[in-house]
């Protein structure tokens, strides 16, 4: 139970204080004196939809979340192929034989921001208090809670012992309290399957050897957060985080930046000691191994600016406000050597550094396949089948890939990316319905109903608003319209487009869905039929032989049978054609002079705390 707090109007006084003495917090051993570090960094997106974890699900609400929240496990910095870590927790999980349970020790030096929602009689600074093993159990539930706006269940569905039907009873009983107008403490019995032996110990057992339930310890929705903060701050926790992490969110202006100054009670961590046999020569050579051993975070404040278009930020970059940026389109030319795949000269003259980036990326033209809430696209029959494959067969990926991507995108038929198993040899499979093939395409067409697209409405397209979207909308009509389908594009803020979609008002749609964890599992799972919308099902697909088949793969180990399954799923969905695609990009980072320890990824997000400045390679901002 929590203790009793004095009123909030008294709290905000003596959190100015508190604020003010955290300001002035000394700089941690092994910084340099000097300058204050202030990182100035862009997110591509209006911003996140929310900083509350379990409400987030896209790649901008990861990179907002991460500087504030912590999860169990995270990936080491500097290891390619990506590995595994210890963050929250003494050591990795220890899981037995059989696979099923598992056990965990949190550290003991792990405290909560210093916050409001922590104040008390007994504490009236708000002092951050430990964290303790309930706190992960209390942080994992609400991802159950259905009247939390959470699109995080599906990551632990049919994957803890019981955790399904406890949701399913408390979520039942929560609702006939709320009819009844009575209160309800929906977190107040434990789930079989998550069992505290200890202030910091717990163990986990799961429903069956799910062998993707280490990849998800490390997802930001499972990051831990306080009780006391999501009651105290009720409706507005979304805008006013509390975690464990390097940062506190200090200001949020919507659609324009972030503001994060560095925590002052983070506990002791340390930039990456690998050992000289394991260092990569590239990282040596760019002296990413130069800060090993100092302590984290380095930088005092870091700034989010938002940037709907590609435009302005590449200015600020080049005006030297950012320091890094991801180089647009149709900068590329000038930036890159499309030959040699090298930095240009004038470039390298000002000491840019150049991060060719390849993303575990599936960038589609995805399909609402619920007849009810989609008509003509949506269902399962001749008519609706034949015209997502005839809409597929009318795109041409190489277009856009050459005008959008200077050639630099893998086209690849399926959801699985390029290099992970499940993607077909060569990026091509039979089963796909790949273009341009107009004259099957108005063949499918004809079958469908509509010969030229005749009887059939205006088809409403839903996509993002940044970056060229408005040109690749434009491409797409042209394309469509080739085989008489007419299509409406709506552009709207990426949280706008992903609600539009959760709620299946979208019948066409697209974005680029980056994986969470190299297992192509992870791209099967989006048509998974319990995962639909607001799950990571987006589609809404149905099929009762793939989902067999998913619950079947979820417990398997590599192995070469598995990949057959893998490769099975895949073209069971090419065949329905609930998407149409797809691409995997090559992200092209640039970082200032002055950046240090930059080795940019978008498989994780938590990574500014391990950049700093070098004031002496270039100009202050």
């Amino acid at each position: 139970m929590l203790r009793h707090r004095p009123p909030l109007k008294t709290l905000s006084v003596t959190f100015l204080l508190v604020s003010a003495l955290a300001a002035c917090w000394a700089r941690v051993p092994g910084q340099a004196s000097g300058d204050e570090i202030v990182l100035n960094l862009p997110i591509r997106a209006a911003g996140p939809g929310s900083l509350d974890p379990v409400r987030g699900s896209t790649t901008y609400d990861s990179q907002a979340c991460s500087l504030v929240y912590e999860t169990l496990l995270q990936y080491s910095y500097l290891k390619r192929p990506l590995e595994l870590e210890p963050l929250l927790l003494n050591a990795m999980p220890v899981v037995a034989e059989d696979g099923l349970t598992w056990s965990f020790e949190l550290r003991d030096d792990i405290f909560f921001q210093d916050d409001a929602c922590f104040a008390s009689d007994a504490n009236p600074d708000g002092k951050g208090r430990q964290m303790v093993a309930e706190d992960v159990f209390y942080s994992w539930k609400r991802i159950a809670d259905k009247s939390i706006d959470t699109k995080s269940w599906w990551l632990v569905e049919d994957t803890i012992a019981d955790f399904d039907e406890w949701r399913d009873e408390r979520n039942r009983l929560q609702s006939e309290a709320e009819a009844a107008g009575e209160a309800f403490d929906f977190y107040a019995t434990d789930v079989p399957g998550m069992r505290i032996t200890g202030e910091l110990t717990f163990e986990v057992e799961l429903a069956e050897p799910v062998s993707r339930f280490l990849y998800v310890l490390a997802m930001f929705q499972l990051s831990v957060v306080p009780r006391e903060a999501i009651e105290f701050y009720g409706d507005r926790f979304p805008r006013t985080p509390v975690g464990s992490g390097p940062y506190v969110l200090t200001k949020w202006q919507n659609s324009l930046s972030l503001t994060y100054q560095r925590s002052p009670t983070y506990r002791p961590d340390f930039y990456p000691t690998d050992a000289p046999e394991d260092r990569d020569a590239e990282d040596v050579a760019r002296g990413l191994h130069e800060d090993a051993g100092k302590r984290l975070p380095f930088a005092d404040r870091i700034n989010i600016r938002c940037y709907v278009q590609d435009q302005p930020m590449w200015l600020e970059f080049r005006s030297g406000v950012l320091d890094y940026a991801q180089i647009p389109a149709e900068n590329f030319v000038d930036a890159i050597n499309k030959r040699t795949k090298s930095l240009r000269p004038k470039y390298k003259a000002e000491g840019l550094t150049y991060h060719p980036v390849p993303l575990l990326d599936f960038i589609f033209r995805g399909f609402n396949c619920d007849a009810k809430t989609s008509e003509f696209i949506g269902g399962y029959t001749e008519s609706a089948r034949k015209l997502r494959q005839a809409i597929s067969l009318a795109t041409d990926f190489d277009e856009f890939n050459e005008t959008f991507y200077n050639g630099q995108n893998i086209v690849y038929d399926g959801m699985i990316p390029p290099k992970l198993a499940g993607h077909p040899a060569g990026h091509r499979t039979s089963a796909a319905y790949s273009g341009p093939d107009l004259d099957r395409a108005r063949r499918l067409l004809v079958e469908a109903g509509y010969p030229n697209g005749e009887g059939l409405p205006v088809l409403d397209y839903y996509v993002s608003q940044s970056a060229n979207s408005q040109e690749q909308s434009e491409m797409t009509r042209r394309q469509l319209a080739a085989i008489g389908i007419k299509v409406n594009p709506i552009l709207l803020e990426f949280a706008q487009l992903i609600d539009a979609i959760d709620k299946r008002t979208a019948p066409m749609f697209s974005f680029a869905w980056g994986s969470d964890y190299p297992d192509g599992e992870n791209n099967l799972a989006l048509f998974y039929g319990p995962n639909q919308s607001p799950g990571s099902n987006h589609y809404n697909y149905e099929n009762a032989e793939y989902d067999r088949l998913y619950e079947r793969i979820r417990t398997m180990l590599p192995s070469p049978d598995r990949d057959a399954l893998y490769e099975q799923m895949r073209d069971m969905v090419l065949e329905d054609a609930a998407f149409c695609g797809s691409m995997a990009r090559t992200r092209n980072y640039l970082g200032t002079q002055r950046l240090k320890n930059f080795k940019p990824t978008e498989d994780f997000w938590n990574w500014p705390k391990y950049l700093t400045l070098d004031h002496s390679a270039g100009s202050d901002n």
